[in-house]
């Protein structure tokens, strides 16, 4: 596992728990708006090791309910499998942020019972996909993710973080209408961090985030919007 941070402590990320986050180096796609692009564009000399993370996790064995496993893009990390089941046999409940960009290993690690809940980033319409990511993608796989999930076998959620020069109203209902299924949405206002991929990209404002959300509503009810 090549690991780059770890938040010690999180009451948002991990819906109904108190956590921590970790942040895996390395991701397979080059999203302009990406807030954590040094996990992406930059060469890591140092990595926390997994015996750091798992002594720390020792330490928080009763405190913490669940770890959350983000990135980058966690997936790509080959050991993925074998972290997960130790963060497990600790008693920990498991969240994966994933771009859905590897559907077998997804569904593995659901079948496997090696995560609790599942976050998946959507990040346009099929059509849109490749030019919101930064290259070009198979969107099939895209699809595939988004059909495992909609399966309902755990807790999971779709979330679109919204980049006015990306998303239209129309793109977000065409998302709304491919998600449909009873997987709850949010809708996601982009915040330049000061550490994006691209420069020149910028937000919708709150009312116009607001409408965007109620427009989702009408073809997902229940949609929400979160910040990002």
């Amino acid at each position: 596992m090549l690991i780059s941070g770890i938040q010690k402590l999180t009451l948002l990320d991990f819906p109904g728990k108190t956590a921590c986050t970790i942040f895996c180096y390395g991701c397979n796609f080059l999203c302009p708006f990406c807030h954590n692009a040094l996990l992406v564009t930059e060469k890591a000399e140092e990595f926390i090791s997994e015996e750091e993370i798992f002594s720390f996790l020792k330490k928080r064995q009763g405190i913490l309910d669940g770890v959350c496993v983000t990135g980058g893009e966690p997936t790509l990390q080959k050991d993925l499998k074998d972290f997960l089941k130790r963060i497990k046999d600790m008693g920990f409940a498991v969240k994966l942020d994933t771009n859905g960009y590897r559907p077998d290993l997804l569904g593995e690690l659901i079948d496997e019972g090696l995560c609790d809940y599942v976050a998946m980033d959507v990040k346009n319409t099929p059509e849109k996909y490749s030019l919101t990511v930064g290259k070009a993608i198979d969107t099939d796989k895209i699809l595939r993710s988004i059909s495992i999930l909609k399966e309902g076998k755990i807790p999971c959620e779709f979330r679109t973080t919204v980049v006015r020069e990306f998303h239209t109203e129309e793109d977000i209902k065409e998302i709304a209408r491919l998600l449909k299924g009873g997987v709850p949405f949010f809708l996601q206002q982009f915040k330049d961090s000061g550490n994006l991929i691209s420069d020149g990209l910028s937000a919708y404002s709150a009312e116009e985030m607001a409408s965007l959300t109620e427009k989702a509503r009408e073809i997902i009810p229940g949609t929400r919007l979160r910040e990002s």
